[in-house]
């Protein structure tokens, strides 16, 4: 389990501005086994390739904006050949397009996107945040529709725990349907406090025992950690959680 662990780089968007390499470079140090692309920051795609065969990190996918996907899909594709990962995520939708309509058109666009990429061997998932929940489609939350376990609907899911459990939810409970459907999963905490906000893995209110089983059991290949905002510096947060997975992935193998 610990070879599928990766760092979403989002969390690190300010350290990639100065020195996107030596961040991979000290990723791969601190034990990190990939890392998820979101942005490349004013690099090329090459420059960073080189990086992540030099240090042999994986490719957790990449995050894709709603539009680059509809206007860049040649360009990104190309890209993400380069990082060696057949996963592109959108990771966000504009609040113009929160309404019912919306996120039917939404749904329609990814599938068209999704049927373009299947032929050339790559998958298209959606990353939620909680305002999903807040919009109900044929009787179900937006959400739902969205990721629906179909024969018709070829959006996958990487589903944000935090954000799930910032719906009101529960992470583990809302998971299951998505057996096969979701090769990435997104981990964050969530701050054991009257804020609920952005914590290190293994520090909140979140329990990633039975998650990270559910996911063994169930065709994760990556579980990608970000968190938003770190109270000090990104790396000692990314830090924190690793070794709090690591030590869960050993508990787990001791069972």
């Amino acid at each position: 389990m610990k070879n599928k662990f990766a760092a979403q780089l989002y969390t690190l968007r300010d350290e990639l501005e100065k020195d996107f390499p030596g961040v991979l470079r000290e990723l791969k140090r601190m034990g990190w086994s990939g890392v998820q692309i979101s942005g490349l920051r004013g690099y090329t795609a090459e420059e960073i390739a080189a990086v992540l065969k030099e240090t042999g990190l994986g490719t957790a996918g990449m995050h894709v904006s709603y539009e680059a996907l509809q206007n860049e899909l040649e360009t990104i594709v190309e890209q993400a050949r380069l990082f060696g990962t057949r996963d592109l995520i959108c990771p966000f939708i504009a609040a113009d397009l929160r309404g019912e309509e919306g996120y039917r058109a939404v749904r329609a666009k990814l599938n068209e996107v999704a049927g373009k990429l299947a032929p050339l061997g790559f998958r298209l998932s959606y990353h939620n945040h909680a305002f999903e929940f807040d919009t109900t489609v044929n009787g179900v939350s937006a959400l739902k529709y969205l990721l629906e376990p179909s024969k018709d609907n070829a959006v996958l899911a990487e589903v944000d725990v935090y954000w799930v459990k910032k719906g009101g939810l529960d992470p583990v409970p809302f998971i299951r349907p998505y057996a096969g459907r979701m090769p990435i999963i997104h981990l964050k905490d969530m701050s054991n406090d009257e804020h609920q906000t952005f914590a290190e893995v293994g520090t909140g209110v979140i329990d990633f025992i039975p998650i990270l089983q559910w996911g063994e059991a169930n065709g994760i290949e990556w579980y990608a950690v970000e968190q938003d905002v770190c109270p000090g510096n990104p790396l000692d947060s990314l830090q924190i959680s690793l070794t709090n997975l690591h030590r869960m992935a050993d508990q787990l193998a001791s069972k």
